[in-house]
């Protein structure tokens, strides 16, 4: 596909959409070639960090509810740390015009960690005008959920969501156990 061509899936609710973000969440990005190094150094400390993190829990057994929403955030975090690292390599620029080409002859657009992440999927559910007696937006149209993401991303927001709803199970603290038994009667010193 080229650079922002799209098609239908179902209806103008389902939409695949070919788009390349150059940086992080909704396309925000650090500038320049060093900003993309440290994202990506950034990511591969996050993702070790969260494997020995998972590890750890299973050891301890925790809960499943536990290790299955972090290993959807670890998943997905891999999922565009690969797509970052090597899809700059492997394909060439991509444009508007023309699609991609698979390992062009002369190498592909960006080095190793320098890559840009695939996003295809778009969701555009309600679309329409904002009303005349909403100041500054009256009349100007709205979409709502704009935003073009991939399966790892969904994966991420998922394993969030998972957290924030049962975040009892996640960071509740444990009852303490008591060491003091309350049925022995504290002994009273009687010397003067």
């Amino acid at each position: 596909m080229t650079l922002g061509q799209e098609f239908n899936v179902f209806g103008d609710w389902f939409i695949i959409h070919f788009t390349e973000n150059p940086g992080m969440a909704f396309g925000l990005e650090f500038s320049g070639n060093y900003g993309k190094l440290i994202l990506s150094l950034f990511r591969l400390v996050a993702i070790t960090v969260l494997v020995v993190y998972i590890y750890n829990l299973t050891r301890q057994k925790a809960s499943n509810l536990v290790l299955v929403s972090l290993s959807l955030v670890l998943a997905g975090a891999m999922g565009n740390m690969i797509d970052s690292a090597f899809y700059g390599m492997i394909f060439s620029s991509s444009n508007y015009f023309e699609v991609a080409q698979f390992m062009p002859p002369e190498g592909g657009y960006g080095t190793f960690l320098h890559g840009k992440v695939v996003d295809m999927l778009y969701f555009p559910i309600i679309s329409g005008t904002y009303p005349d007696w909403i100041p500054y937006l009256s009349g100007s149209e709205f979409q709502f959920f704009r935003p073009v993401f991939n399966i790892a991303d969904s994966s991420i927001t998922i394993g969030v969501i998972l957290m924030v709803l049962f975040q009892k199970q996640f960071f509740g603290k444990k009852p303490v156990e008591s060491t003091v038994d309350l049925q022995q009667e504290p002994e009273m010193k009687t010397d003067l």
